[in-house]
């Protein structure tokens, strides 16, 4: 009988599902990025105050921090709708067209990735934000003819986890600019326990302040570590998430108290083993264990650089001597 209030608990709760339903749709229920959240009231309201459109935003910073939610909310705070579409999914000028022409007036689109929309998009791209028209060029070569379309006044939200590859044309079109920063112990616990209280899924403090140590500052992290956890509540437990039952799912979840996984350690060690503790080159660290430079760049290096296992030099990519601390080896010396 227990089992099966277990289990009529959690039968609808796939990961699809939890996704949609943990997300904070209004700027009060947003945690954390405190200065973003204020500014960003302040700006959607002056905006409303006018009857105008939002200025165009860029969110930027390591993949997980929240850069999708807040342009929901910014929809939802402004009273609008929102279009999304990614930067690579954008690859003919008519793919651009049919989405700008679908937006109504003072509509949110949200581009993901924007920095890997490709430059001729982009330059299509510069009008429709400033002008709010559209010009393309339309018919084959020798038959071609351009054609101007009128846009409604809408907002560009953009997101990407490298504002440096975003061409200065595109990045000085936008209004708005943010960096969204690493979140803090408290913040991701309290995170937490709004994911628990959402699903109606018991958890104890300690252990939404042990998720929360473990999860990288990073509230996708926290989330994701928070379903699986739940999954070892729930086959091995009583339904509530303890610490022991915490502890036990992330150590065999080969997450460590630090949060560093198994790839993390790998980086470290293959820099400690294969290269002498560096500099060693990204691309050199790349080939060694086995990841793209770009997820070398955009997921793992943010984390052990701001808890100072990493250091990025001219030459290359060092381990110091916390690294060495952490992974209890010894550092040689000459």
């Amino acid at each position: 009988m227990k089992e099966e209030s277990i289990v009529k608990n959690y039968e609808l709760l796939d990961d699809n599902i939890i996704d949609n339903t943990i997300r904070p749709e209004t700027i009060d229920e947003y945690i954390g990025q405190s200065d973003v959240k204020e500014n960003i009231r302040v700006f959607v309201k002056a905006a409303k105050m006018r009857n105008e459109a939002l200025d165009h935003v860029l969110l930027y910073g390591p993949p997980g921090l929240g850069k999708t939610t807040l342009a929901f909310i910014i929809a939802h705070e402004l009273g609008t709708n929102i279009k999304t579409a990614s930067g690579p999914s954008i690859e003919k000028s008519g793919d651009l067209a049919a989405i700008l022409s679908s937006l109504e007036p003072g509509d949110v689109l949200f581009i993901d990735e924007i920095h890997r929309m490709p430059r001729y998009i982009e330059e299509i791209l510069y009008p429709a934000m400033e002008d709010f028209s559209l010009d393309i060029i339309v018919g084959s070569e020798g038959n071609s003819r351009n054609i101007k379309i009128d846009l409604p006044p809408f907002t560009l939200v953009g997101a990407t986890t490298r504002a440096g590859d975003l061409s200065s044309p595109l990045r000085d079109r936008f209004g708005i600019i943010n960096k969204l920063q690493f979140y803090s112990v408290e913040e991701l616990t309290d995170i937490v326990k709004r994911t628990a209280r959402v699903l109606d899924i018991p958890i104890e403090d300690d252990a939404a302040f042990e998720l929360a140590k473990r999860s990288r500052g990073t509230p996708r992290i926290a989330n994701r570590l928070f379903k699986r956890v739940r999954d070892f509540a729930m086959v091995e437990g009583n339904g509530t998430i303890t610490l022991d039952i915490t502890n036990e799912a992330l150590e065999r979840l080969k997450v460590d108290k630090m949060g560093l996984d198994n790839t993390d350690r790998d980086l470290l060690l293959a820099i400690i083993n294969r290269f002498n503790g560096g500099p060693v080159g990204v691309e050199a660290l790349s080939s060694s264990i086995g990841e793209e430079v770009t997820t070398i760049e955009d997921v793992y290096e943010p984390f052990l650089l701001q808890m100072g296992l990493l250091k990025r030099t001219a030459r290359g990519r060092v381990v110091t001597e916390k690294a060495y601390e952490v992974l209890g080896i010894p550092r040689k010396t000459d």
